[in-house]
């Protein structure tokens, strides 16, 4: 096929041999199945920020660190260079975390580099060589989907570890090879201590994937994984080795709204009265 142009400059610096197909084009990039030496890899090549259709991009960067300052600088003023450099950051967040979700045991595509806005990685396939379909095109016994659905929850308690929320994950962002669900798509995860909506981002993720697979096993729906994954992380108590139950009780101690409006009112007629003292007390004074 036509060598796409972002990809040109690839092949010249021998970085990719040969385009072979086109693999797939989403909201945020186009994918290419690439030729690279001997090995088959993808290539993806991400959209510009006027062509991009991802929504409400500044939640998912609230929170990221920027190393450079100068950098940090011109991204915060919103120059030409700024928003380079924004672009950059967006791109090179996917492949830090794939870097660091491989090396914490989730299963990811092996990245090779980020080279001018495209991503070259791992083509995910099973035994046959064949591209491994994405988690919507799965359908599976019930036993099949608890499994899976139980492996997915790991991966996603291992990223919380790793201080990171995926942010945009669902059966679209998961690919299923013949050793299981493989998590894709990353430029936007999250960190989760320093993003002020992990916690309803952390939510979502579960309970999109947990929909899916409840499709084959509906008793997936009585599970709390999200509010127990939170609850131990924010008590500082998770590690890759905590066992969850998906079970989670609220607190059962409902809050007194009641008691808290008189303690307010309290305080203020407290008030009011010290201020009429200091009143009083200037009015004498003269």
């Amino acid at each position: 096929m036509k060598t796409p142009k972002r990809i040109q400059p690839l092949i010249e610096d021998g970085i990719v041999d040969e385009v072979l197909s086109s693999l797939m084009s989403g909201k945020e990039a186009s994918v290419y199945i690439v030729r690279c030496g001997d090995e088959i890899r993808c290539a993806k090549v991400y959209k510009d920020a006027a062509q991009r259709s991802f929504k409400k991009a500044s939640q998912y960067q609230e929170g990221r660190k920027v190393r450079n300052s100068r950098r940090a600088r011109a991204i915060e003023k919103g120059s030409k260079f700024g928003k380079g450099q924004q672009e950059e950051e967006w791109q090179n967040a996917e492949v830090d975390a794939l870097y660091r979700l491989a090396r914490a045991g989730v299963r990811v595509p092996t990245p090779y580099g980020c080279f001018d806005g495209v991503l070259v990685m791992e083509l995910v396939t099973n035994d046959d060589g064949e591209v491994a379909p994405r988690l919507n095109d799965v359908a599976m016994s019930p036993e099949q989907a608890i499994e899976d659905h139980t492996v997915m929850m790991h991966y996603i308690k291992l990223m919380l570890c790793e201080g990171l929320v995926h942010g945009d994950l669902s059966e679209f962002n998961v690919l299923v090879d013949d050793y299981g669900p493989v998590i894709i798509d990353l430029p936007q995860a999250v960190d989760a201590s320093a993003n002020n909506h992990a916690e309803w981002m952390l939510e979502r993720d579960i309970n999109k994937i947990t929909q899916y697979y409840a499709q084959f096993a509906p008793e997936l729906l009585d599970t709390r994984y999200a509010k127990e994954m939170w609850a131990i992380y924010e008590d500082g108590e998770l590690t890759p080795d905590t066992e969850l139950t998906g079970e989670f009780e609220d607190d059962s101690e409902a809050a007194d709204v009641d008691a808290v409006l008189s303690e307010i009112k309290a305080v203020l007629a407290e008030e009011r009265e010290r201020q009429e003292r200091l009143n009083a007390e200037e009015e004498d004074g003269f």
